[in-house]
This record gives C-alpha cells, structure tokens and sequence, in this order.
C-alpha cells in the first residue's frame, strides 16, 4: 500500500539505504512508500509495513523532522511502534505462541477495532497477503484471531505492524485484558450511544415547531434560527457518535471493499451534507432530526448486539479465568516441615507439591498425595456434581477445591494441563469458517454492491421525477443494509458452541455442528465409548455350597494384594456391592502365572483362576451357557473340601446412559453402527443389548476407514464416535467426529468435538442441539432474506423515512442475535 499526499508522485529517489532503518537496500530488493510526494524505497517488507503504519496513522512528520538518516536502525522506529519489537522476544511469546513446526508459529490474538463482517474480511485479506504468513483466521463474534507465519520469513512484530497500517490493533491474548477491553468497548459504545440520544432529543424539540406551524405562522429568520441550533446539535452526533461508521467506511473503500458500513456512512453523509447545504443557502429542506434519530438507533441496535454478544462468548474467558495466578508450594526434602510458600503458579515445576485450601483453584493438573475432598469440575467437563477426590486421584487444573485441604503433586503444569488443551481446542474452533459462513459473507459482500446500485438508481429516478430523491435514497441505503445476514450463522454458531461447552461437549472445529446436524450414520467403537473401557463384575452364578455374597467375599479377600486388573474389578465390585463388608486376611497366597492363584482364607485352601484351572483341585462344575458365548472373561472358585464354589463373568460394562443414546438416535431417523476390534461374540453381544442396528468385530483401524469411506460412496454423512487417538485413521475419514476426550488424549485429538465427561448424555443432548443450531441458522437466514425482501421495496416507494430505515435495521440484526440466544436457554 502507498499513502499518496496531494503533491505530485516522483519516480523512487536513488539511495543505496534503507530510507526508514538506514540499512544497506540487497540488490534485489523492490520495496517503496510515498512520503509527501516522493517515493522512497525500503530494504524489506518488515520496514515497509511499518513505514506505511506510521504514514496511515498520520505520524508522517517523524520523517520530515529528522535532517539524516540515523546512525543506528532502532532511531528509525518512533516509540510507538518500537514497542512492536517486544513481541518478537522468544520469554514474551510463551505466553501466546505455539510452535507449530520446525519453523511454523501460531499466535493467538485479539483485535481491537473490528465493527462487522467486512473487518474480518479485511484483516483476513491484509495479513494472509503478507509474505511468510501461513494461515489466518479471524472469529467476528469473538474478535479473536489466530495467525501462522514462518518465523524465517516475517517476524511477529511485521505482522502486527500490517494490522495497524489498515487502523486496527491487536493484542495477545489474555482474558483479563480481553474483559477489559470489552468493558472498554461497551462503554464508549454506550457514550456514544446517550450523544446520539441526547442530540437527538434536543434536535427534535426545535423540529416539532416547524412541523406543526402552519404556513405562514413562523417566520424566515425563526426558521433560520432553529435550522442552524440543530446543526449545531447535529454536529456531535455525526462527527462523534457516527465516526465509527464513517471510518469503517473509509478503510473499506482504501482497500476496494464494500462493507456494512458504506451504505450507513453514505445515508448519513448525505442527508447530514445536504441539511447543511440548505441551512447555509436558506433553500431545500433539512434532515438533522432524521439523521440524529438514525444514527441514535443504529448505535442502540449495534450496542444491544455488541451486549449479547459478549455474553455469548462468556464460557471461553471464564474457562480462561479459571486457573489461579499463585498457588501454595510445599517444601520437599529437608526443609519438608517448614511452611508453604506463595508463588506465581508460573513457577510450578513437574514433581512439586502443591496445597489447595478448601475454596481455592487447583493451579495444575495431578495427582492427590494427602486429604480427602470433592472438586467442581463444571466449567471442564460440564458435570454438575462435585467429584469425590482422595489419595491416589487425579485432579484437574482450574478445578475448584470444595471441603478440605488437599495436597497434590504436579503431573502438568501450563500449556500442558487439560485446560490449556481445552482453551486451545475452543481457539481453534472459533477461528474457523464453516463453508454456510463462508458463503453468507460472500452472498452480503455482493448483496451491499447491488444495494448501491440500487440505490443510485433510486436517486436517478426520484429526481427525474420531482421526487424527495435525498431522503428516499438514504432510507434505501440504510434499510436494507444486511448485517442481520452476516451476523445469522456465525452468531448462532458461536452461542451453540458456548453452550454445548458449558454441558461438557467441546466444538472444536468450525464445521463440526452443522455436520452433526446433518450426519445419517452414527459409528460407534466399543471400548471406552459404549463401555466405560475398565473391567467389571458382570455376574455372579454361585453353587449351592455358598452365596453370591460370601464367593465375592472371599474372592475379593484371596485378590487382596494383587495388581491384575481381574483382581481390581473384584475388589471395586465389593466395596459396591458389599458397603460394609471387609475383606478377610488371607494366608499363603501363591500367584500361579497364567492360571490362578490358590491360598487360605477363613480356614479354606481356595483355588480362584481359570475354570480348568480351579476343576484341577476342586472338581468340575457347569457354569450358565450363555456365558459360554458371551465372549467375556470367566473365573471360577472352589475349595478341595466344598468344589467349586461360584464363578464370576468379567467385561467391560456398558456405559449407564448408552442405550438412552441409541434410543435417541433411532427416534430421529438415524442409523447406528458398531465397529470394534474386539472378539466378535463381544461385539454381538453388546450390540444386541443396545439394539444397535449393525455391528461388526475384529476389525482393524483400516478396516473401519475403510467401512466409514464405503458408507459415503453411498450417500452418507458419517459421524464417528470413538478414542481421540487409536481411532485416528476412521476419525478422519468421517464427515465430523466426537473423541470421548481424557488426559493426555485430549491435547493430541483431531477430533472435531470432544466429550470431556463419560456421561453420554450429554453427546445426546449436543446432537439434538445441534440440529436445533441448525433450525435457527435457517430461520435467521430466512428473516434476513424476507426483512429485505419486503423493506427495500418500500423504501423506493418513498414509504420509509430515515428514522424509520435505522430503526429496521438496528432490529433485524438485534431480532437475529436474540433468536441465536435461545440456543442457551433451549431444553432439547
């Protein structure tokens, strides 16, 4: 970009530096800016973003008062700019940055100044024009943007230096200053919004009069008097509550964009120039009081959005929130009896002990050494419920320590805690454009252009015919200005997504609920997602030598100081089952590898393992059939003196809430599917149990790709639900797919949304979400459509004054945010 002053523009001064650093020009080198007429040439993009940066934000003078070049580069920067170089610090970015590859970097940024769709885009353009910039993405509803560069090519600073030559200004990301910064927003919003009500108050009260005098009853020089006291009034409300709409304007077209705000900066130019044009020469009409009531409900309209939006996005920043700034560090070793320490929670090292205070946050995700307590874990997995934690648990960083102290040692701490994955995995989301997105800002980009058209045409015809040709046309350029169509999906989808993260189903790719929506097979893996993955008791069948009470007694008792996950699903099962019973002291366990175990409890030499095993020493004995094809693990108890005593059948349990799930589906026309690795009695089994309507076993992670890929070639949309990670491959393979998201399977998924609690309710209640999300992006988009339809005709038949024409706009876009929200309140 070239900032032209009205002086000529010469051919580029030969100089052998750099006209902005003062560094040497490479031969090759072919970068300029014109200064006050004169094109000076620049040694790299870098100094030429930068030099246009201080021309575009009118700090050219820099330049005119300096005499030379400078001695050193850094006198070529004003301060600030300088303070750009700070963000190219290795220690600074931690904070923001993520490496992406060996020399691929990713920031996370938020924008200041960004009013509409058309800013997204420009940003968008602007920087992804920048060479060595990667990929960029800019989320209008969150005003976040995330940018990837090669950091061999531009430096970060370059980057930010580009974004403020277009007179925007961007930040790393942080949630206390992006809180502030929106507090910022709503307030000068909200000043500008009672300048344009109190101008327009005041400018209506001198216009009353002139209304209601008949002819002849007031004066020439009276009404000259009240024309040039509202002008006086009007001057704020154009010139302060309507410079955002002016500036928006003016950086479009500087970049051969048309944007919402054209049309509003032209209706109010005009009608405001012409008013003034007819106060000065005593001749025309005058439109302050329409221009001042317009302008006040366009301000009203876009603050009452700006509001709703903002709390849309509220569970991204309390996520961010919700990991403390300091935390209390234990001494280790020898100084372990002294007290806790304060520190910063960025000084937390792996294998540190940490104390949280009841009513505290727990600063980083580990494991419970010493107390007992409960942690709220809503804000993270959307389980409502505080969850039991005592020695040997995992807690999660962010957490809310509920009822007594708790000392933990830390496993993970910043960018590596669960939280961190699930704040990266919601950035990524919000940065990406679904294609309805997409093609809705191109079909408004190109629906302002016919709209300027159609409103010059307007003009032409009015004026040929002795029309109000001025304020007609403004009436047509404010009316049907269509930021209620930009806004109808990427609000709905922004609130949907707040609101499935807040019940634990984290969106984590911008397609992902529109897919959901539309998906007609459901694809289930088995373990871990329709079963809980850990081994259980299933059922007992004792003998009629004892009970099922007294079998799992002993059972449990002979397992008590083994590690086997057999022995583990015993032991769980009677503390479940048995709440009050204790295990009883067994006497010479021997561990028999592969077979069983034998040992002495309550006086009997128990035998407990595999059926032949336990047959070996106790005698034969059947168990019921149909465990004979269930295909689950089976182990038997007996005693040489009572034979076999009962035998207990072993598998991964269904998840409580699966056939609820299954159900769910079927209601809504859907087709389900089972696809597992397991043996393919298990399968069956399963399958039949949930009433699924295919099931297939033994299949390998190609062979599912390669089902899922069959199932397309037919027309499907296929959604996969499975492990973040042993599932890749069919993962990616289908149109969108849920990762049941624990530890560290969470940072690594590609999935495109992530369970984050096992409860598969709440998969249930995201998918009957989603379609909803989807009945209200139509019937936004119908309303935009229809609201257009209907209002543009009407405003060329010189039906619709100014005031009017504000008034609908401001509500088609308010009536489209307020439909998106009740995806928040919505019970599906």
């Amino acid at each position: 970009m070239s900032v032209a002053a009205p002086a000529p523009v010469s051919a580029p001064v030969a100089e052998a530096r750099c006209y902005h650093c003062g560094l040497d020009i490479p031969g090759d080198a072919d970068f300029s800016i014109v200064i006050a007429g004169e094109t000076r040439a620049l040694c790299c993009a870098g100094c030429q973003a930068v030099a246009e940066a201080i021309v575009a934000n009118g700090l050219a003078d820099y330049y005119k008062s300096r005499d030379a070049l400078p001695e050193s580069p850094r006198e070529a920067v004003p301060a600030i700019l300088e303070q750009l170089a700070l963000f190219d610090h290795v220690e600074f970015q931690k904070s923001f940055v993520r490496d992406l590859g060996e020399h691929e970097r990713e920031a996370s940024l938020m924008l200041e100044g960004v009013t509409c769709a058309a800013c997204v885009w420009l940003n968008e353009r602007h920087i992804g024009q920048l060479v060595g910039v990667t990929g960029v993405d800019v989320n209008y509803a969150t005003r976040r943007a995330r940018v990837r560069w090669d950091d061999t090519r531009i430096k970060l600073s370059d980057i930010l230096a580009a974004i403020a030559a277009i007179g925007y200004r961007a930040h790393p990301y942080d949630a206390s200053r992006y809180e502030e910064m929106a507090r910022r927003e709503r307030r000068e919003a909200l000043w500008r919004v009672w300048v344009a009500g109190f101008g327009m108050m005041q400018v209506m009260m001198y216009a009353i009069p002139v209304y209601l005098a008949g002819a002849g009853e007031m004066t020439q020089d009276i009404e000259t008097l009240i024309r040039w006291a509202s002008l006086l009034l009007t001057l704020p409300v154009v010139f302060y509550s309507a410079a955002p709409f002016f500036r928006g304007a003016w950086r479009d077209l500087k970049f051969l964009r048309v944007g919402m705000d054209v049309p509003v900066a032209l209706g109010v130019g005009a009608a405001f120039s012409a008013s003034v044009w007819a106060t000065v020469t005593r001749t025309g009409e005058v439109y302050f009081d329409s221009v001042a009531m317009f302008v006040f409900f366009l301000l009203g309209g876009r603050y009452l959005e700006m509001t709703a939006r903002q709390k849309a996005v509220g569970v991204g920043e309390a996520l961010a929130k919700l990991m403390p700034a300091f935390c209390w560090r234990l001494p280790q070793g020898a100084d372990s009896d002294t007290e806790p320490r304060q520190i910063m929670v960025s000084e937390l090292q792996i294998d540190d002990r940490v104390l949280a205070r009841p009513g505290d946050a727990i600063p980083c995700d580990g494991v419970v050494e010493e107390g007992v307590s409960s942690a709220d874990e809503t804000l993270l997995t959307g389980e409502s419920r505080p969850v039991g934690k005592k020695a040997g648990d995992t807690v999660t960083g962010g957490s809310l320590n509920m009822e007594s102290p708790l000392v933990v040692r830390v496993r993970a701490v910043g960018e590596e805690t669960r939280l961190s994955a699930i704040i990266r995995l919601m950035e990524r989301a919000a940065a990406e454009k679904p294609g309805i997105v997409i093609l809705a800002d191109k079909v408004a980009q190109w629906f302002v252009l016919a709209l300027l058209l159609v409103a010059a045409l307007t003009a032409a015809w009015h004026a040929a015919n002795g029309g109000d040709a001025l304020w007609i046309t403004v009436s047509v350029l404010v009316v049907t200005c269509p930021c209620a169509l930009a806004l109808a999906t990427p609000i709905a989808l922004t609130v949907a997504s707040g609101a499935l993260a807040r019940e634990g189903l984290l969106v984590t790719r911008g397609h992902a609920l529109e897919t959901l929506a539309r998906a007609t097979h459901f694809v289930f893996d088995k373990t871990g997602t329709l079963t809980t993955g850990k081994l259980r008791l299933l059922d007992i069948a004792p003998t009629r030598a004892t009970s099922a009470e007294a079998a799992l007694t002993l059972a449990a008792s002979l397992e008590t100081y083994s590690e086997h996950p057999l022995a583990r699903a015993l032991r769980r099962a009677m503390r479940e089952r048995l709440a009050d019973a204790l295990p009883l002291p067994a006497e010479g366990v021997i561990v028999q590898t592969g077979q069983g175990l034998r040992g002495s409890v309550a006086g009997q030499e128990l035998y407990l393992g595999r059926p032949d095993y336990v047959f070996a020493h106790a005698g034969a004995a059947p168990w019921p059939e149909h465990w004979q094809t269930a295909g689950d693990t089976v182990l038997a108890l007996g005693s040489r003196q009572n034979g076999v005593l009962a035998f207990f059948r072993l598998g991964d349990a269904l998840r409580p809430d699966a056939a609820a799930l299954i159900r769910d589906l079927h209601a809504a026309g859907r087709q389900t599917l089972l696809m597992s690795g397991d043996a393919a009695p298990v399968v069956a089994r399963i399958a039949q149990e949930l009433n699924v309507d295919a099931a297939t076993g033994e299949m390998s992670p190609q062979d599912k790709r390669e089902a899922v890929s069959r199932l397309q070639a037919a027309g499907a949309v296929v959604a996969m639900v499975g492990d973040g990670v042993n599932d890749a491959p069919v993962l990616a393979q289908a149109q969108v797919s849920v990762a049941m998201g624990s530890g560290a399977q969470l940072a690594r998924t590609q999935a495109d949304l992530v369970l984050l609690s096992e409860n598969l309710e709440r998969l249930a209640s995201g998918i009957r979400k989603s379609r909803f999300t989807l009945a209200v992006i139509r019937q936004n988009l119908v309303w935009a459509f229809l609201y257009n339809f209907f209002a543009l005709p009407l405003a060329i038949a010189g039906l619709v004054t100014p005031w009017a024409a504000g008034i609908g706009m401001s509500a088609s876009s308010l009536l489209v945010v307020l439909n998106a929200l009740r995806i928040q309140k919505k019970e599906v």
